[in-house]
């Protein structure tokens, strides 16, 4: 079954000391493009998310966002740099000697200085946190995958149902085609009668110019073709394996087959065939592109 390239998917894993979720988001793109914003702490381990995601999601544009909270009781708390403390002190006092400046330092300028006061971050066993992050993943694309499944389905079956209504104009140009020649041709005899009291003309060259007419205008290779690839794209909807850019192509092939057969016609009805089996298969080729 085909999967879109849209959906969502959360996923939690907590211990005794911190707590992780982790959300993702895809949507489309023509190749497969990852992106993790995750705690400062957590950054080593981007590359195995990276490597996480892209073995279950072949394309799209997905995002990765992990949010941290420690447990109550465990929170990072607040401490002083004192070096960096000392440094301003010295540098204030330094400042008040140069310029005979009179005044104490505030502690509130001392302490609203960058750094001064750090929240230092607990730390974890590096084996601990890569487990709950792979957990917290894991469901976080499980869940993602579902709703990309039930996308698809859905996408399934308006391209189902749009295949079959170019099938039916298809069917509607097999029946048309063989008649256009003769129609050409007794429009042209038609003609030619009306002029014969004039002038004379040869029905050997007559005969040669609707046998040329007539192969310019047969389409039968294209319908070949259009069926073809009609059953190929068919075929991709049940495939277990990303499908969007072969579909893409197909979709290509399809138009160019169908533009051949309306530059054949030289019929009026036919090219209105043509035109709505276009505006068909620009339907299809748009629910594609959010095909995996």
């Amino acid at each position: 079954m085909i999967k879109s390239m849209t959906g969502y998917g959360k996923g939690q894993a907590s211990s005794e000391t911190v707590s992780l979720t982790v959300e993702i988001r895809s949507v489309n793109h023509r190749y497969s493009d990852v992106s993790v914003k995750a705690p400062r702490g957590l950054m080593s381990l981007e590359g195995d998310m990276k490597k996480r995601v892209t073995a279950r999601l072949a394309r799209g544009k997905i995002d990765v966002f992990i949010n941290q909270e420690y447990a109550a009781g465990s929170s990072a708390l607040p401490a002083i740099n004192r070096p960096l403390a000392a440094a301003y002190v010295a540098l204030f006092e330094q400042l008040r000697a140069d310029f005979a400046v009179d005044s104490g330092i505030p502690l509130s300028l001392l302490v609203g200085q960058k750094d001064v006061l750090v929240v230092k971050e607990n730390e974890l066993a590096p084996e601990e946190v890569a487990s709950l992050v792979t957990t917290a993943i894991e469901e976080a694309l499980d869940a993602l995958e579902g709703m990309r499944l039930k996308e698809g389905e859905a996408l399934c079956l308006d391209m189902e149902g749009r295949l079959s209504e170019v099938e039916r104009l298809l069917s509607r140009i097999e029946e048309r085609a063989p008649q256009v020649p003769l129609e050409w041709q007794g429009r042209l005899k038609e003609r030619l009668s009306r002029l014969q009291r004039d002038f004379e003309y040869d029905p050997q060259r007559v005969a040669q110019e609707i046998a040329l007419f007539a192969d310019r205008c047969d389409i039968s290779e294209e319908i070949v073709r259009f069926h073809s690839h009609l059953q190929q794209f068919r075929s991709l909807q049940s495939a277990a394996e990303p499908v969007g850019r072969q579909m893409d192509f197909l979709v290509q092939e399809l138009n160019r087959e169908v533009n051949t057969m309306g530059s054949k016609s030289n019929d009026a009805d036919m090219t209105r065939l043509v035109v709505a089996i276009k505006a068909e298969l620009e339907k299809i080729r748009e629910q594609v592109q959010n095909v995996e």
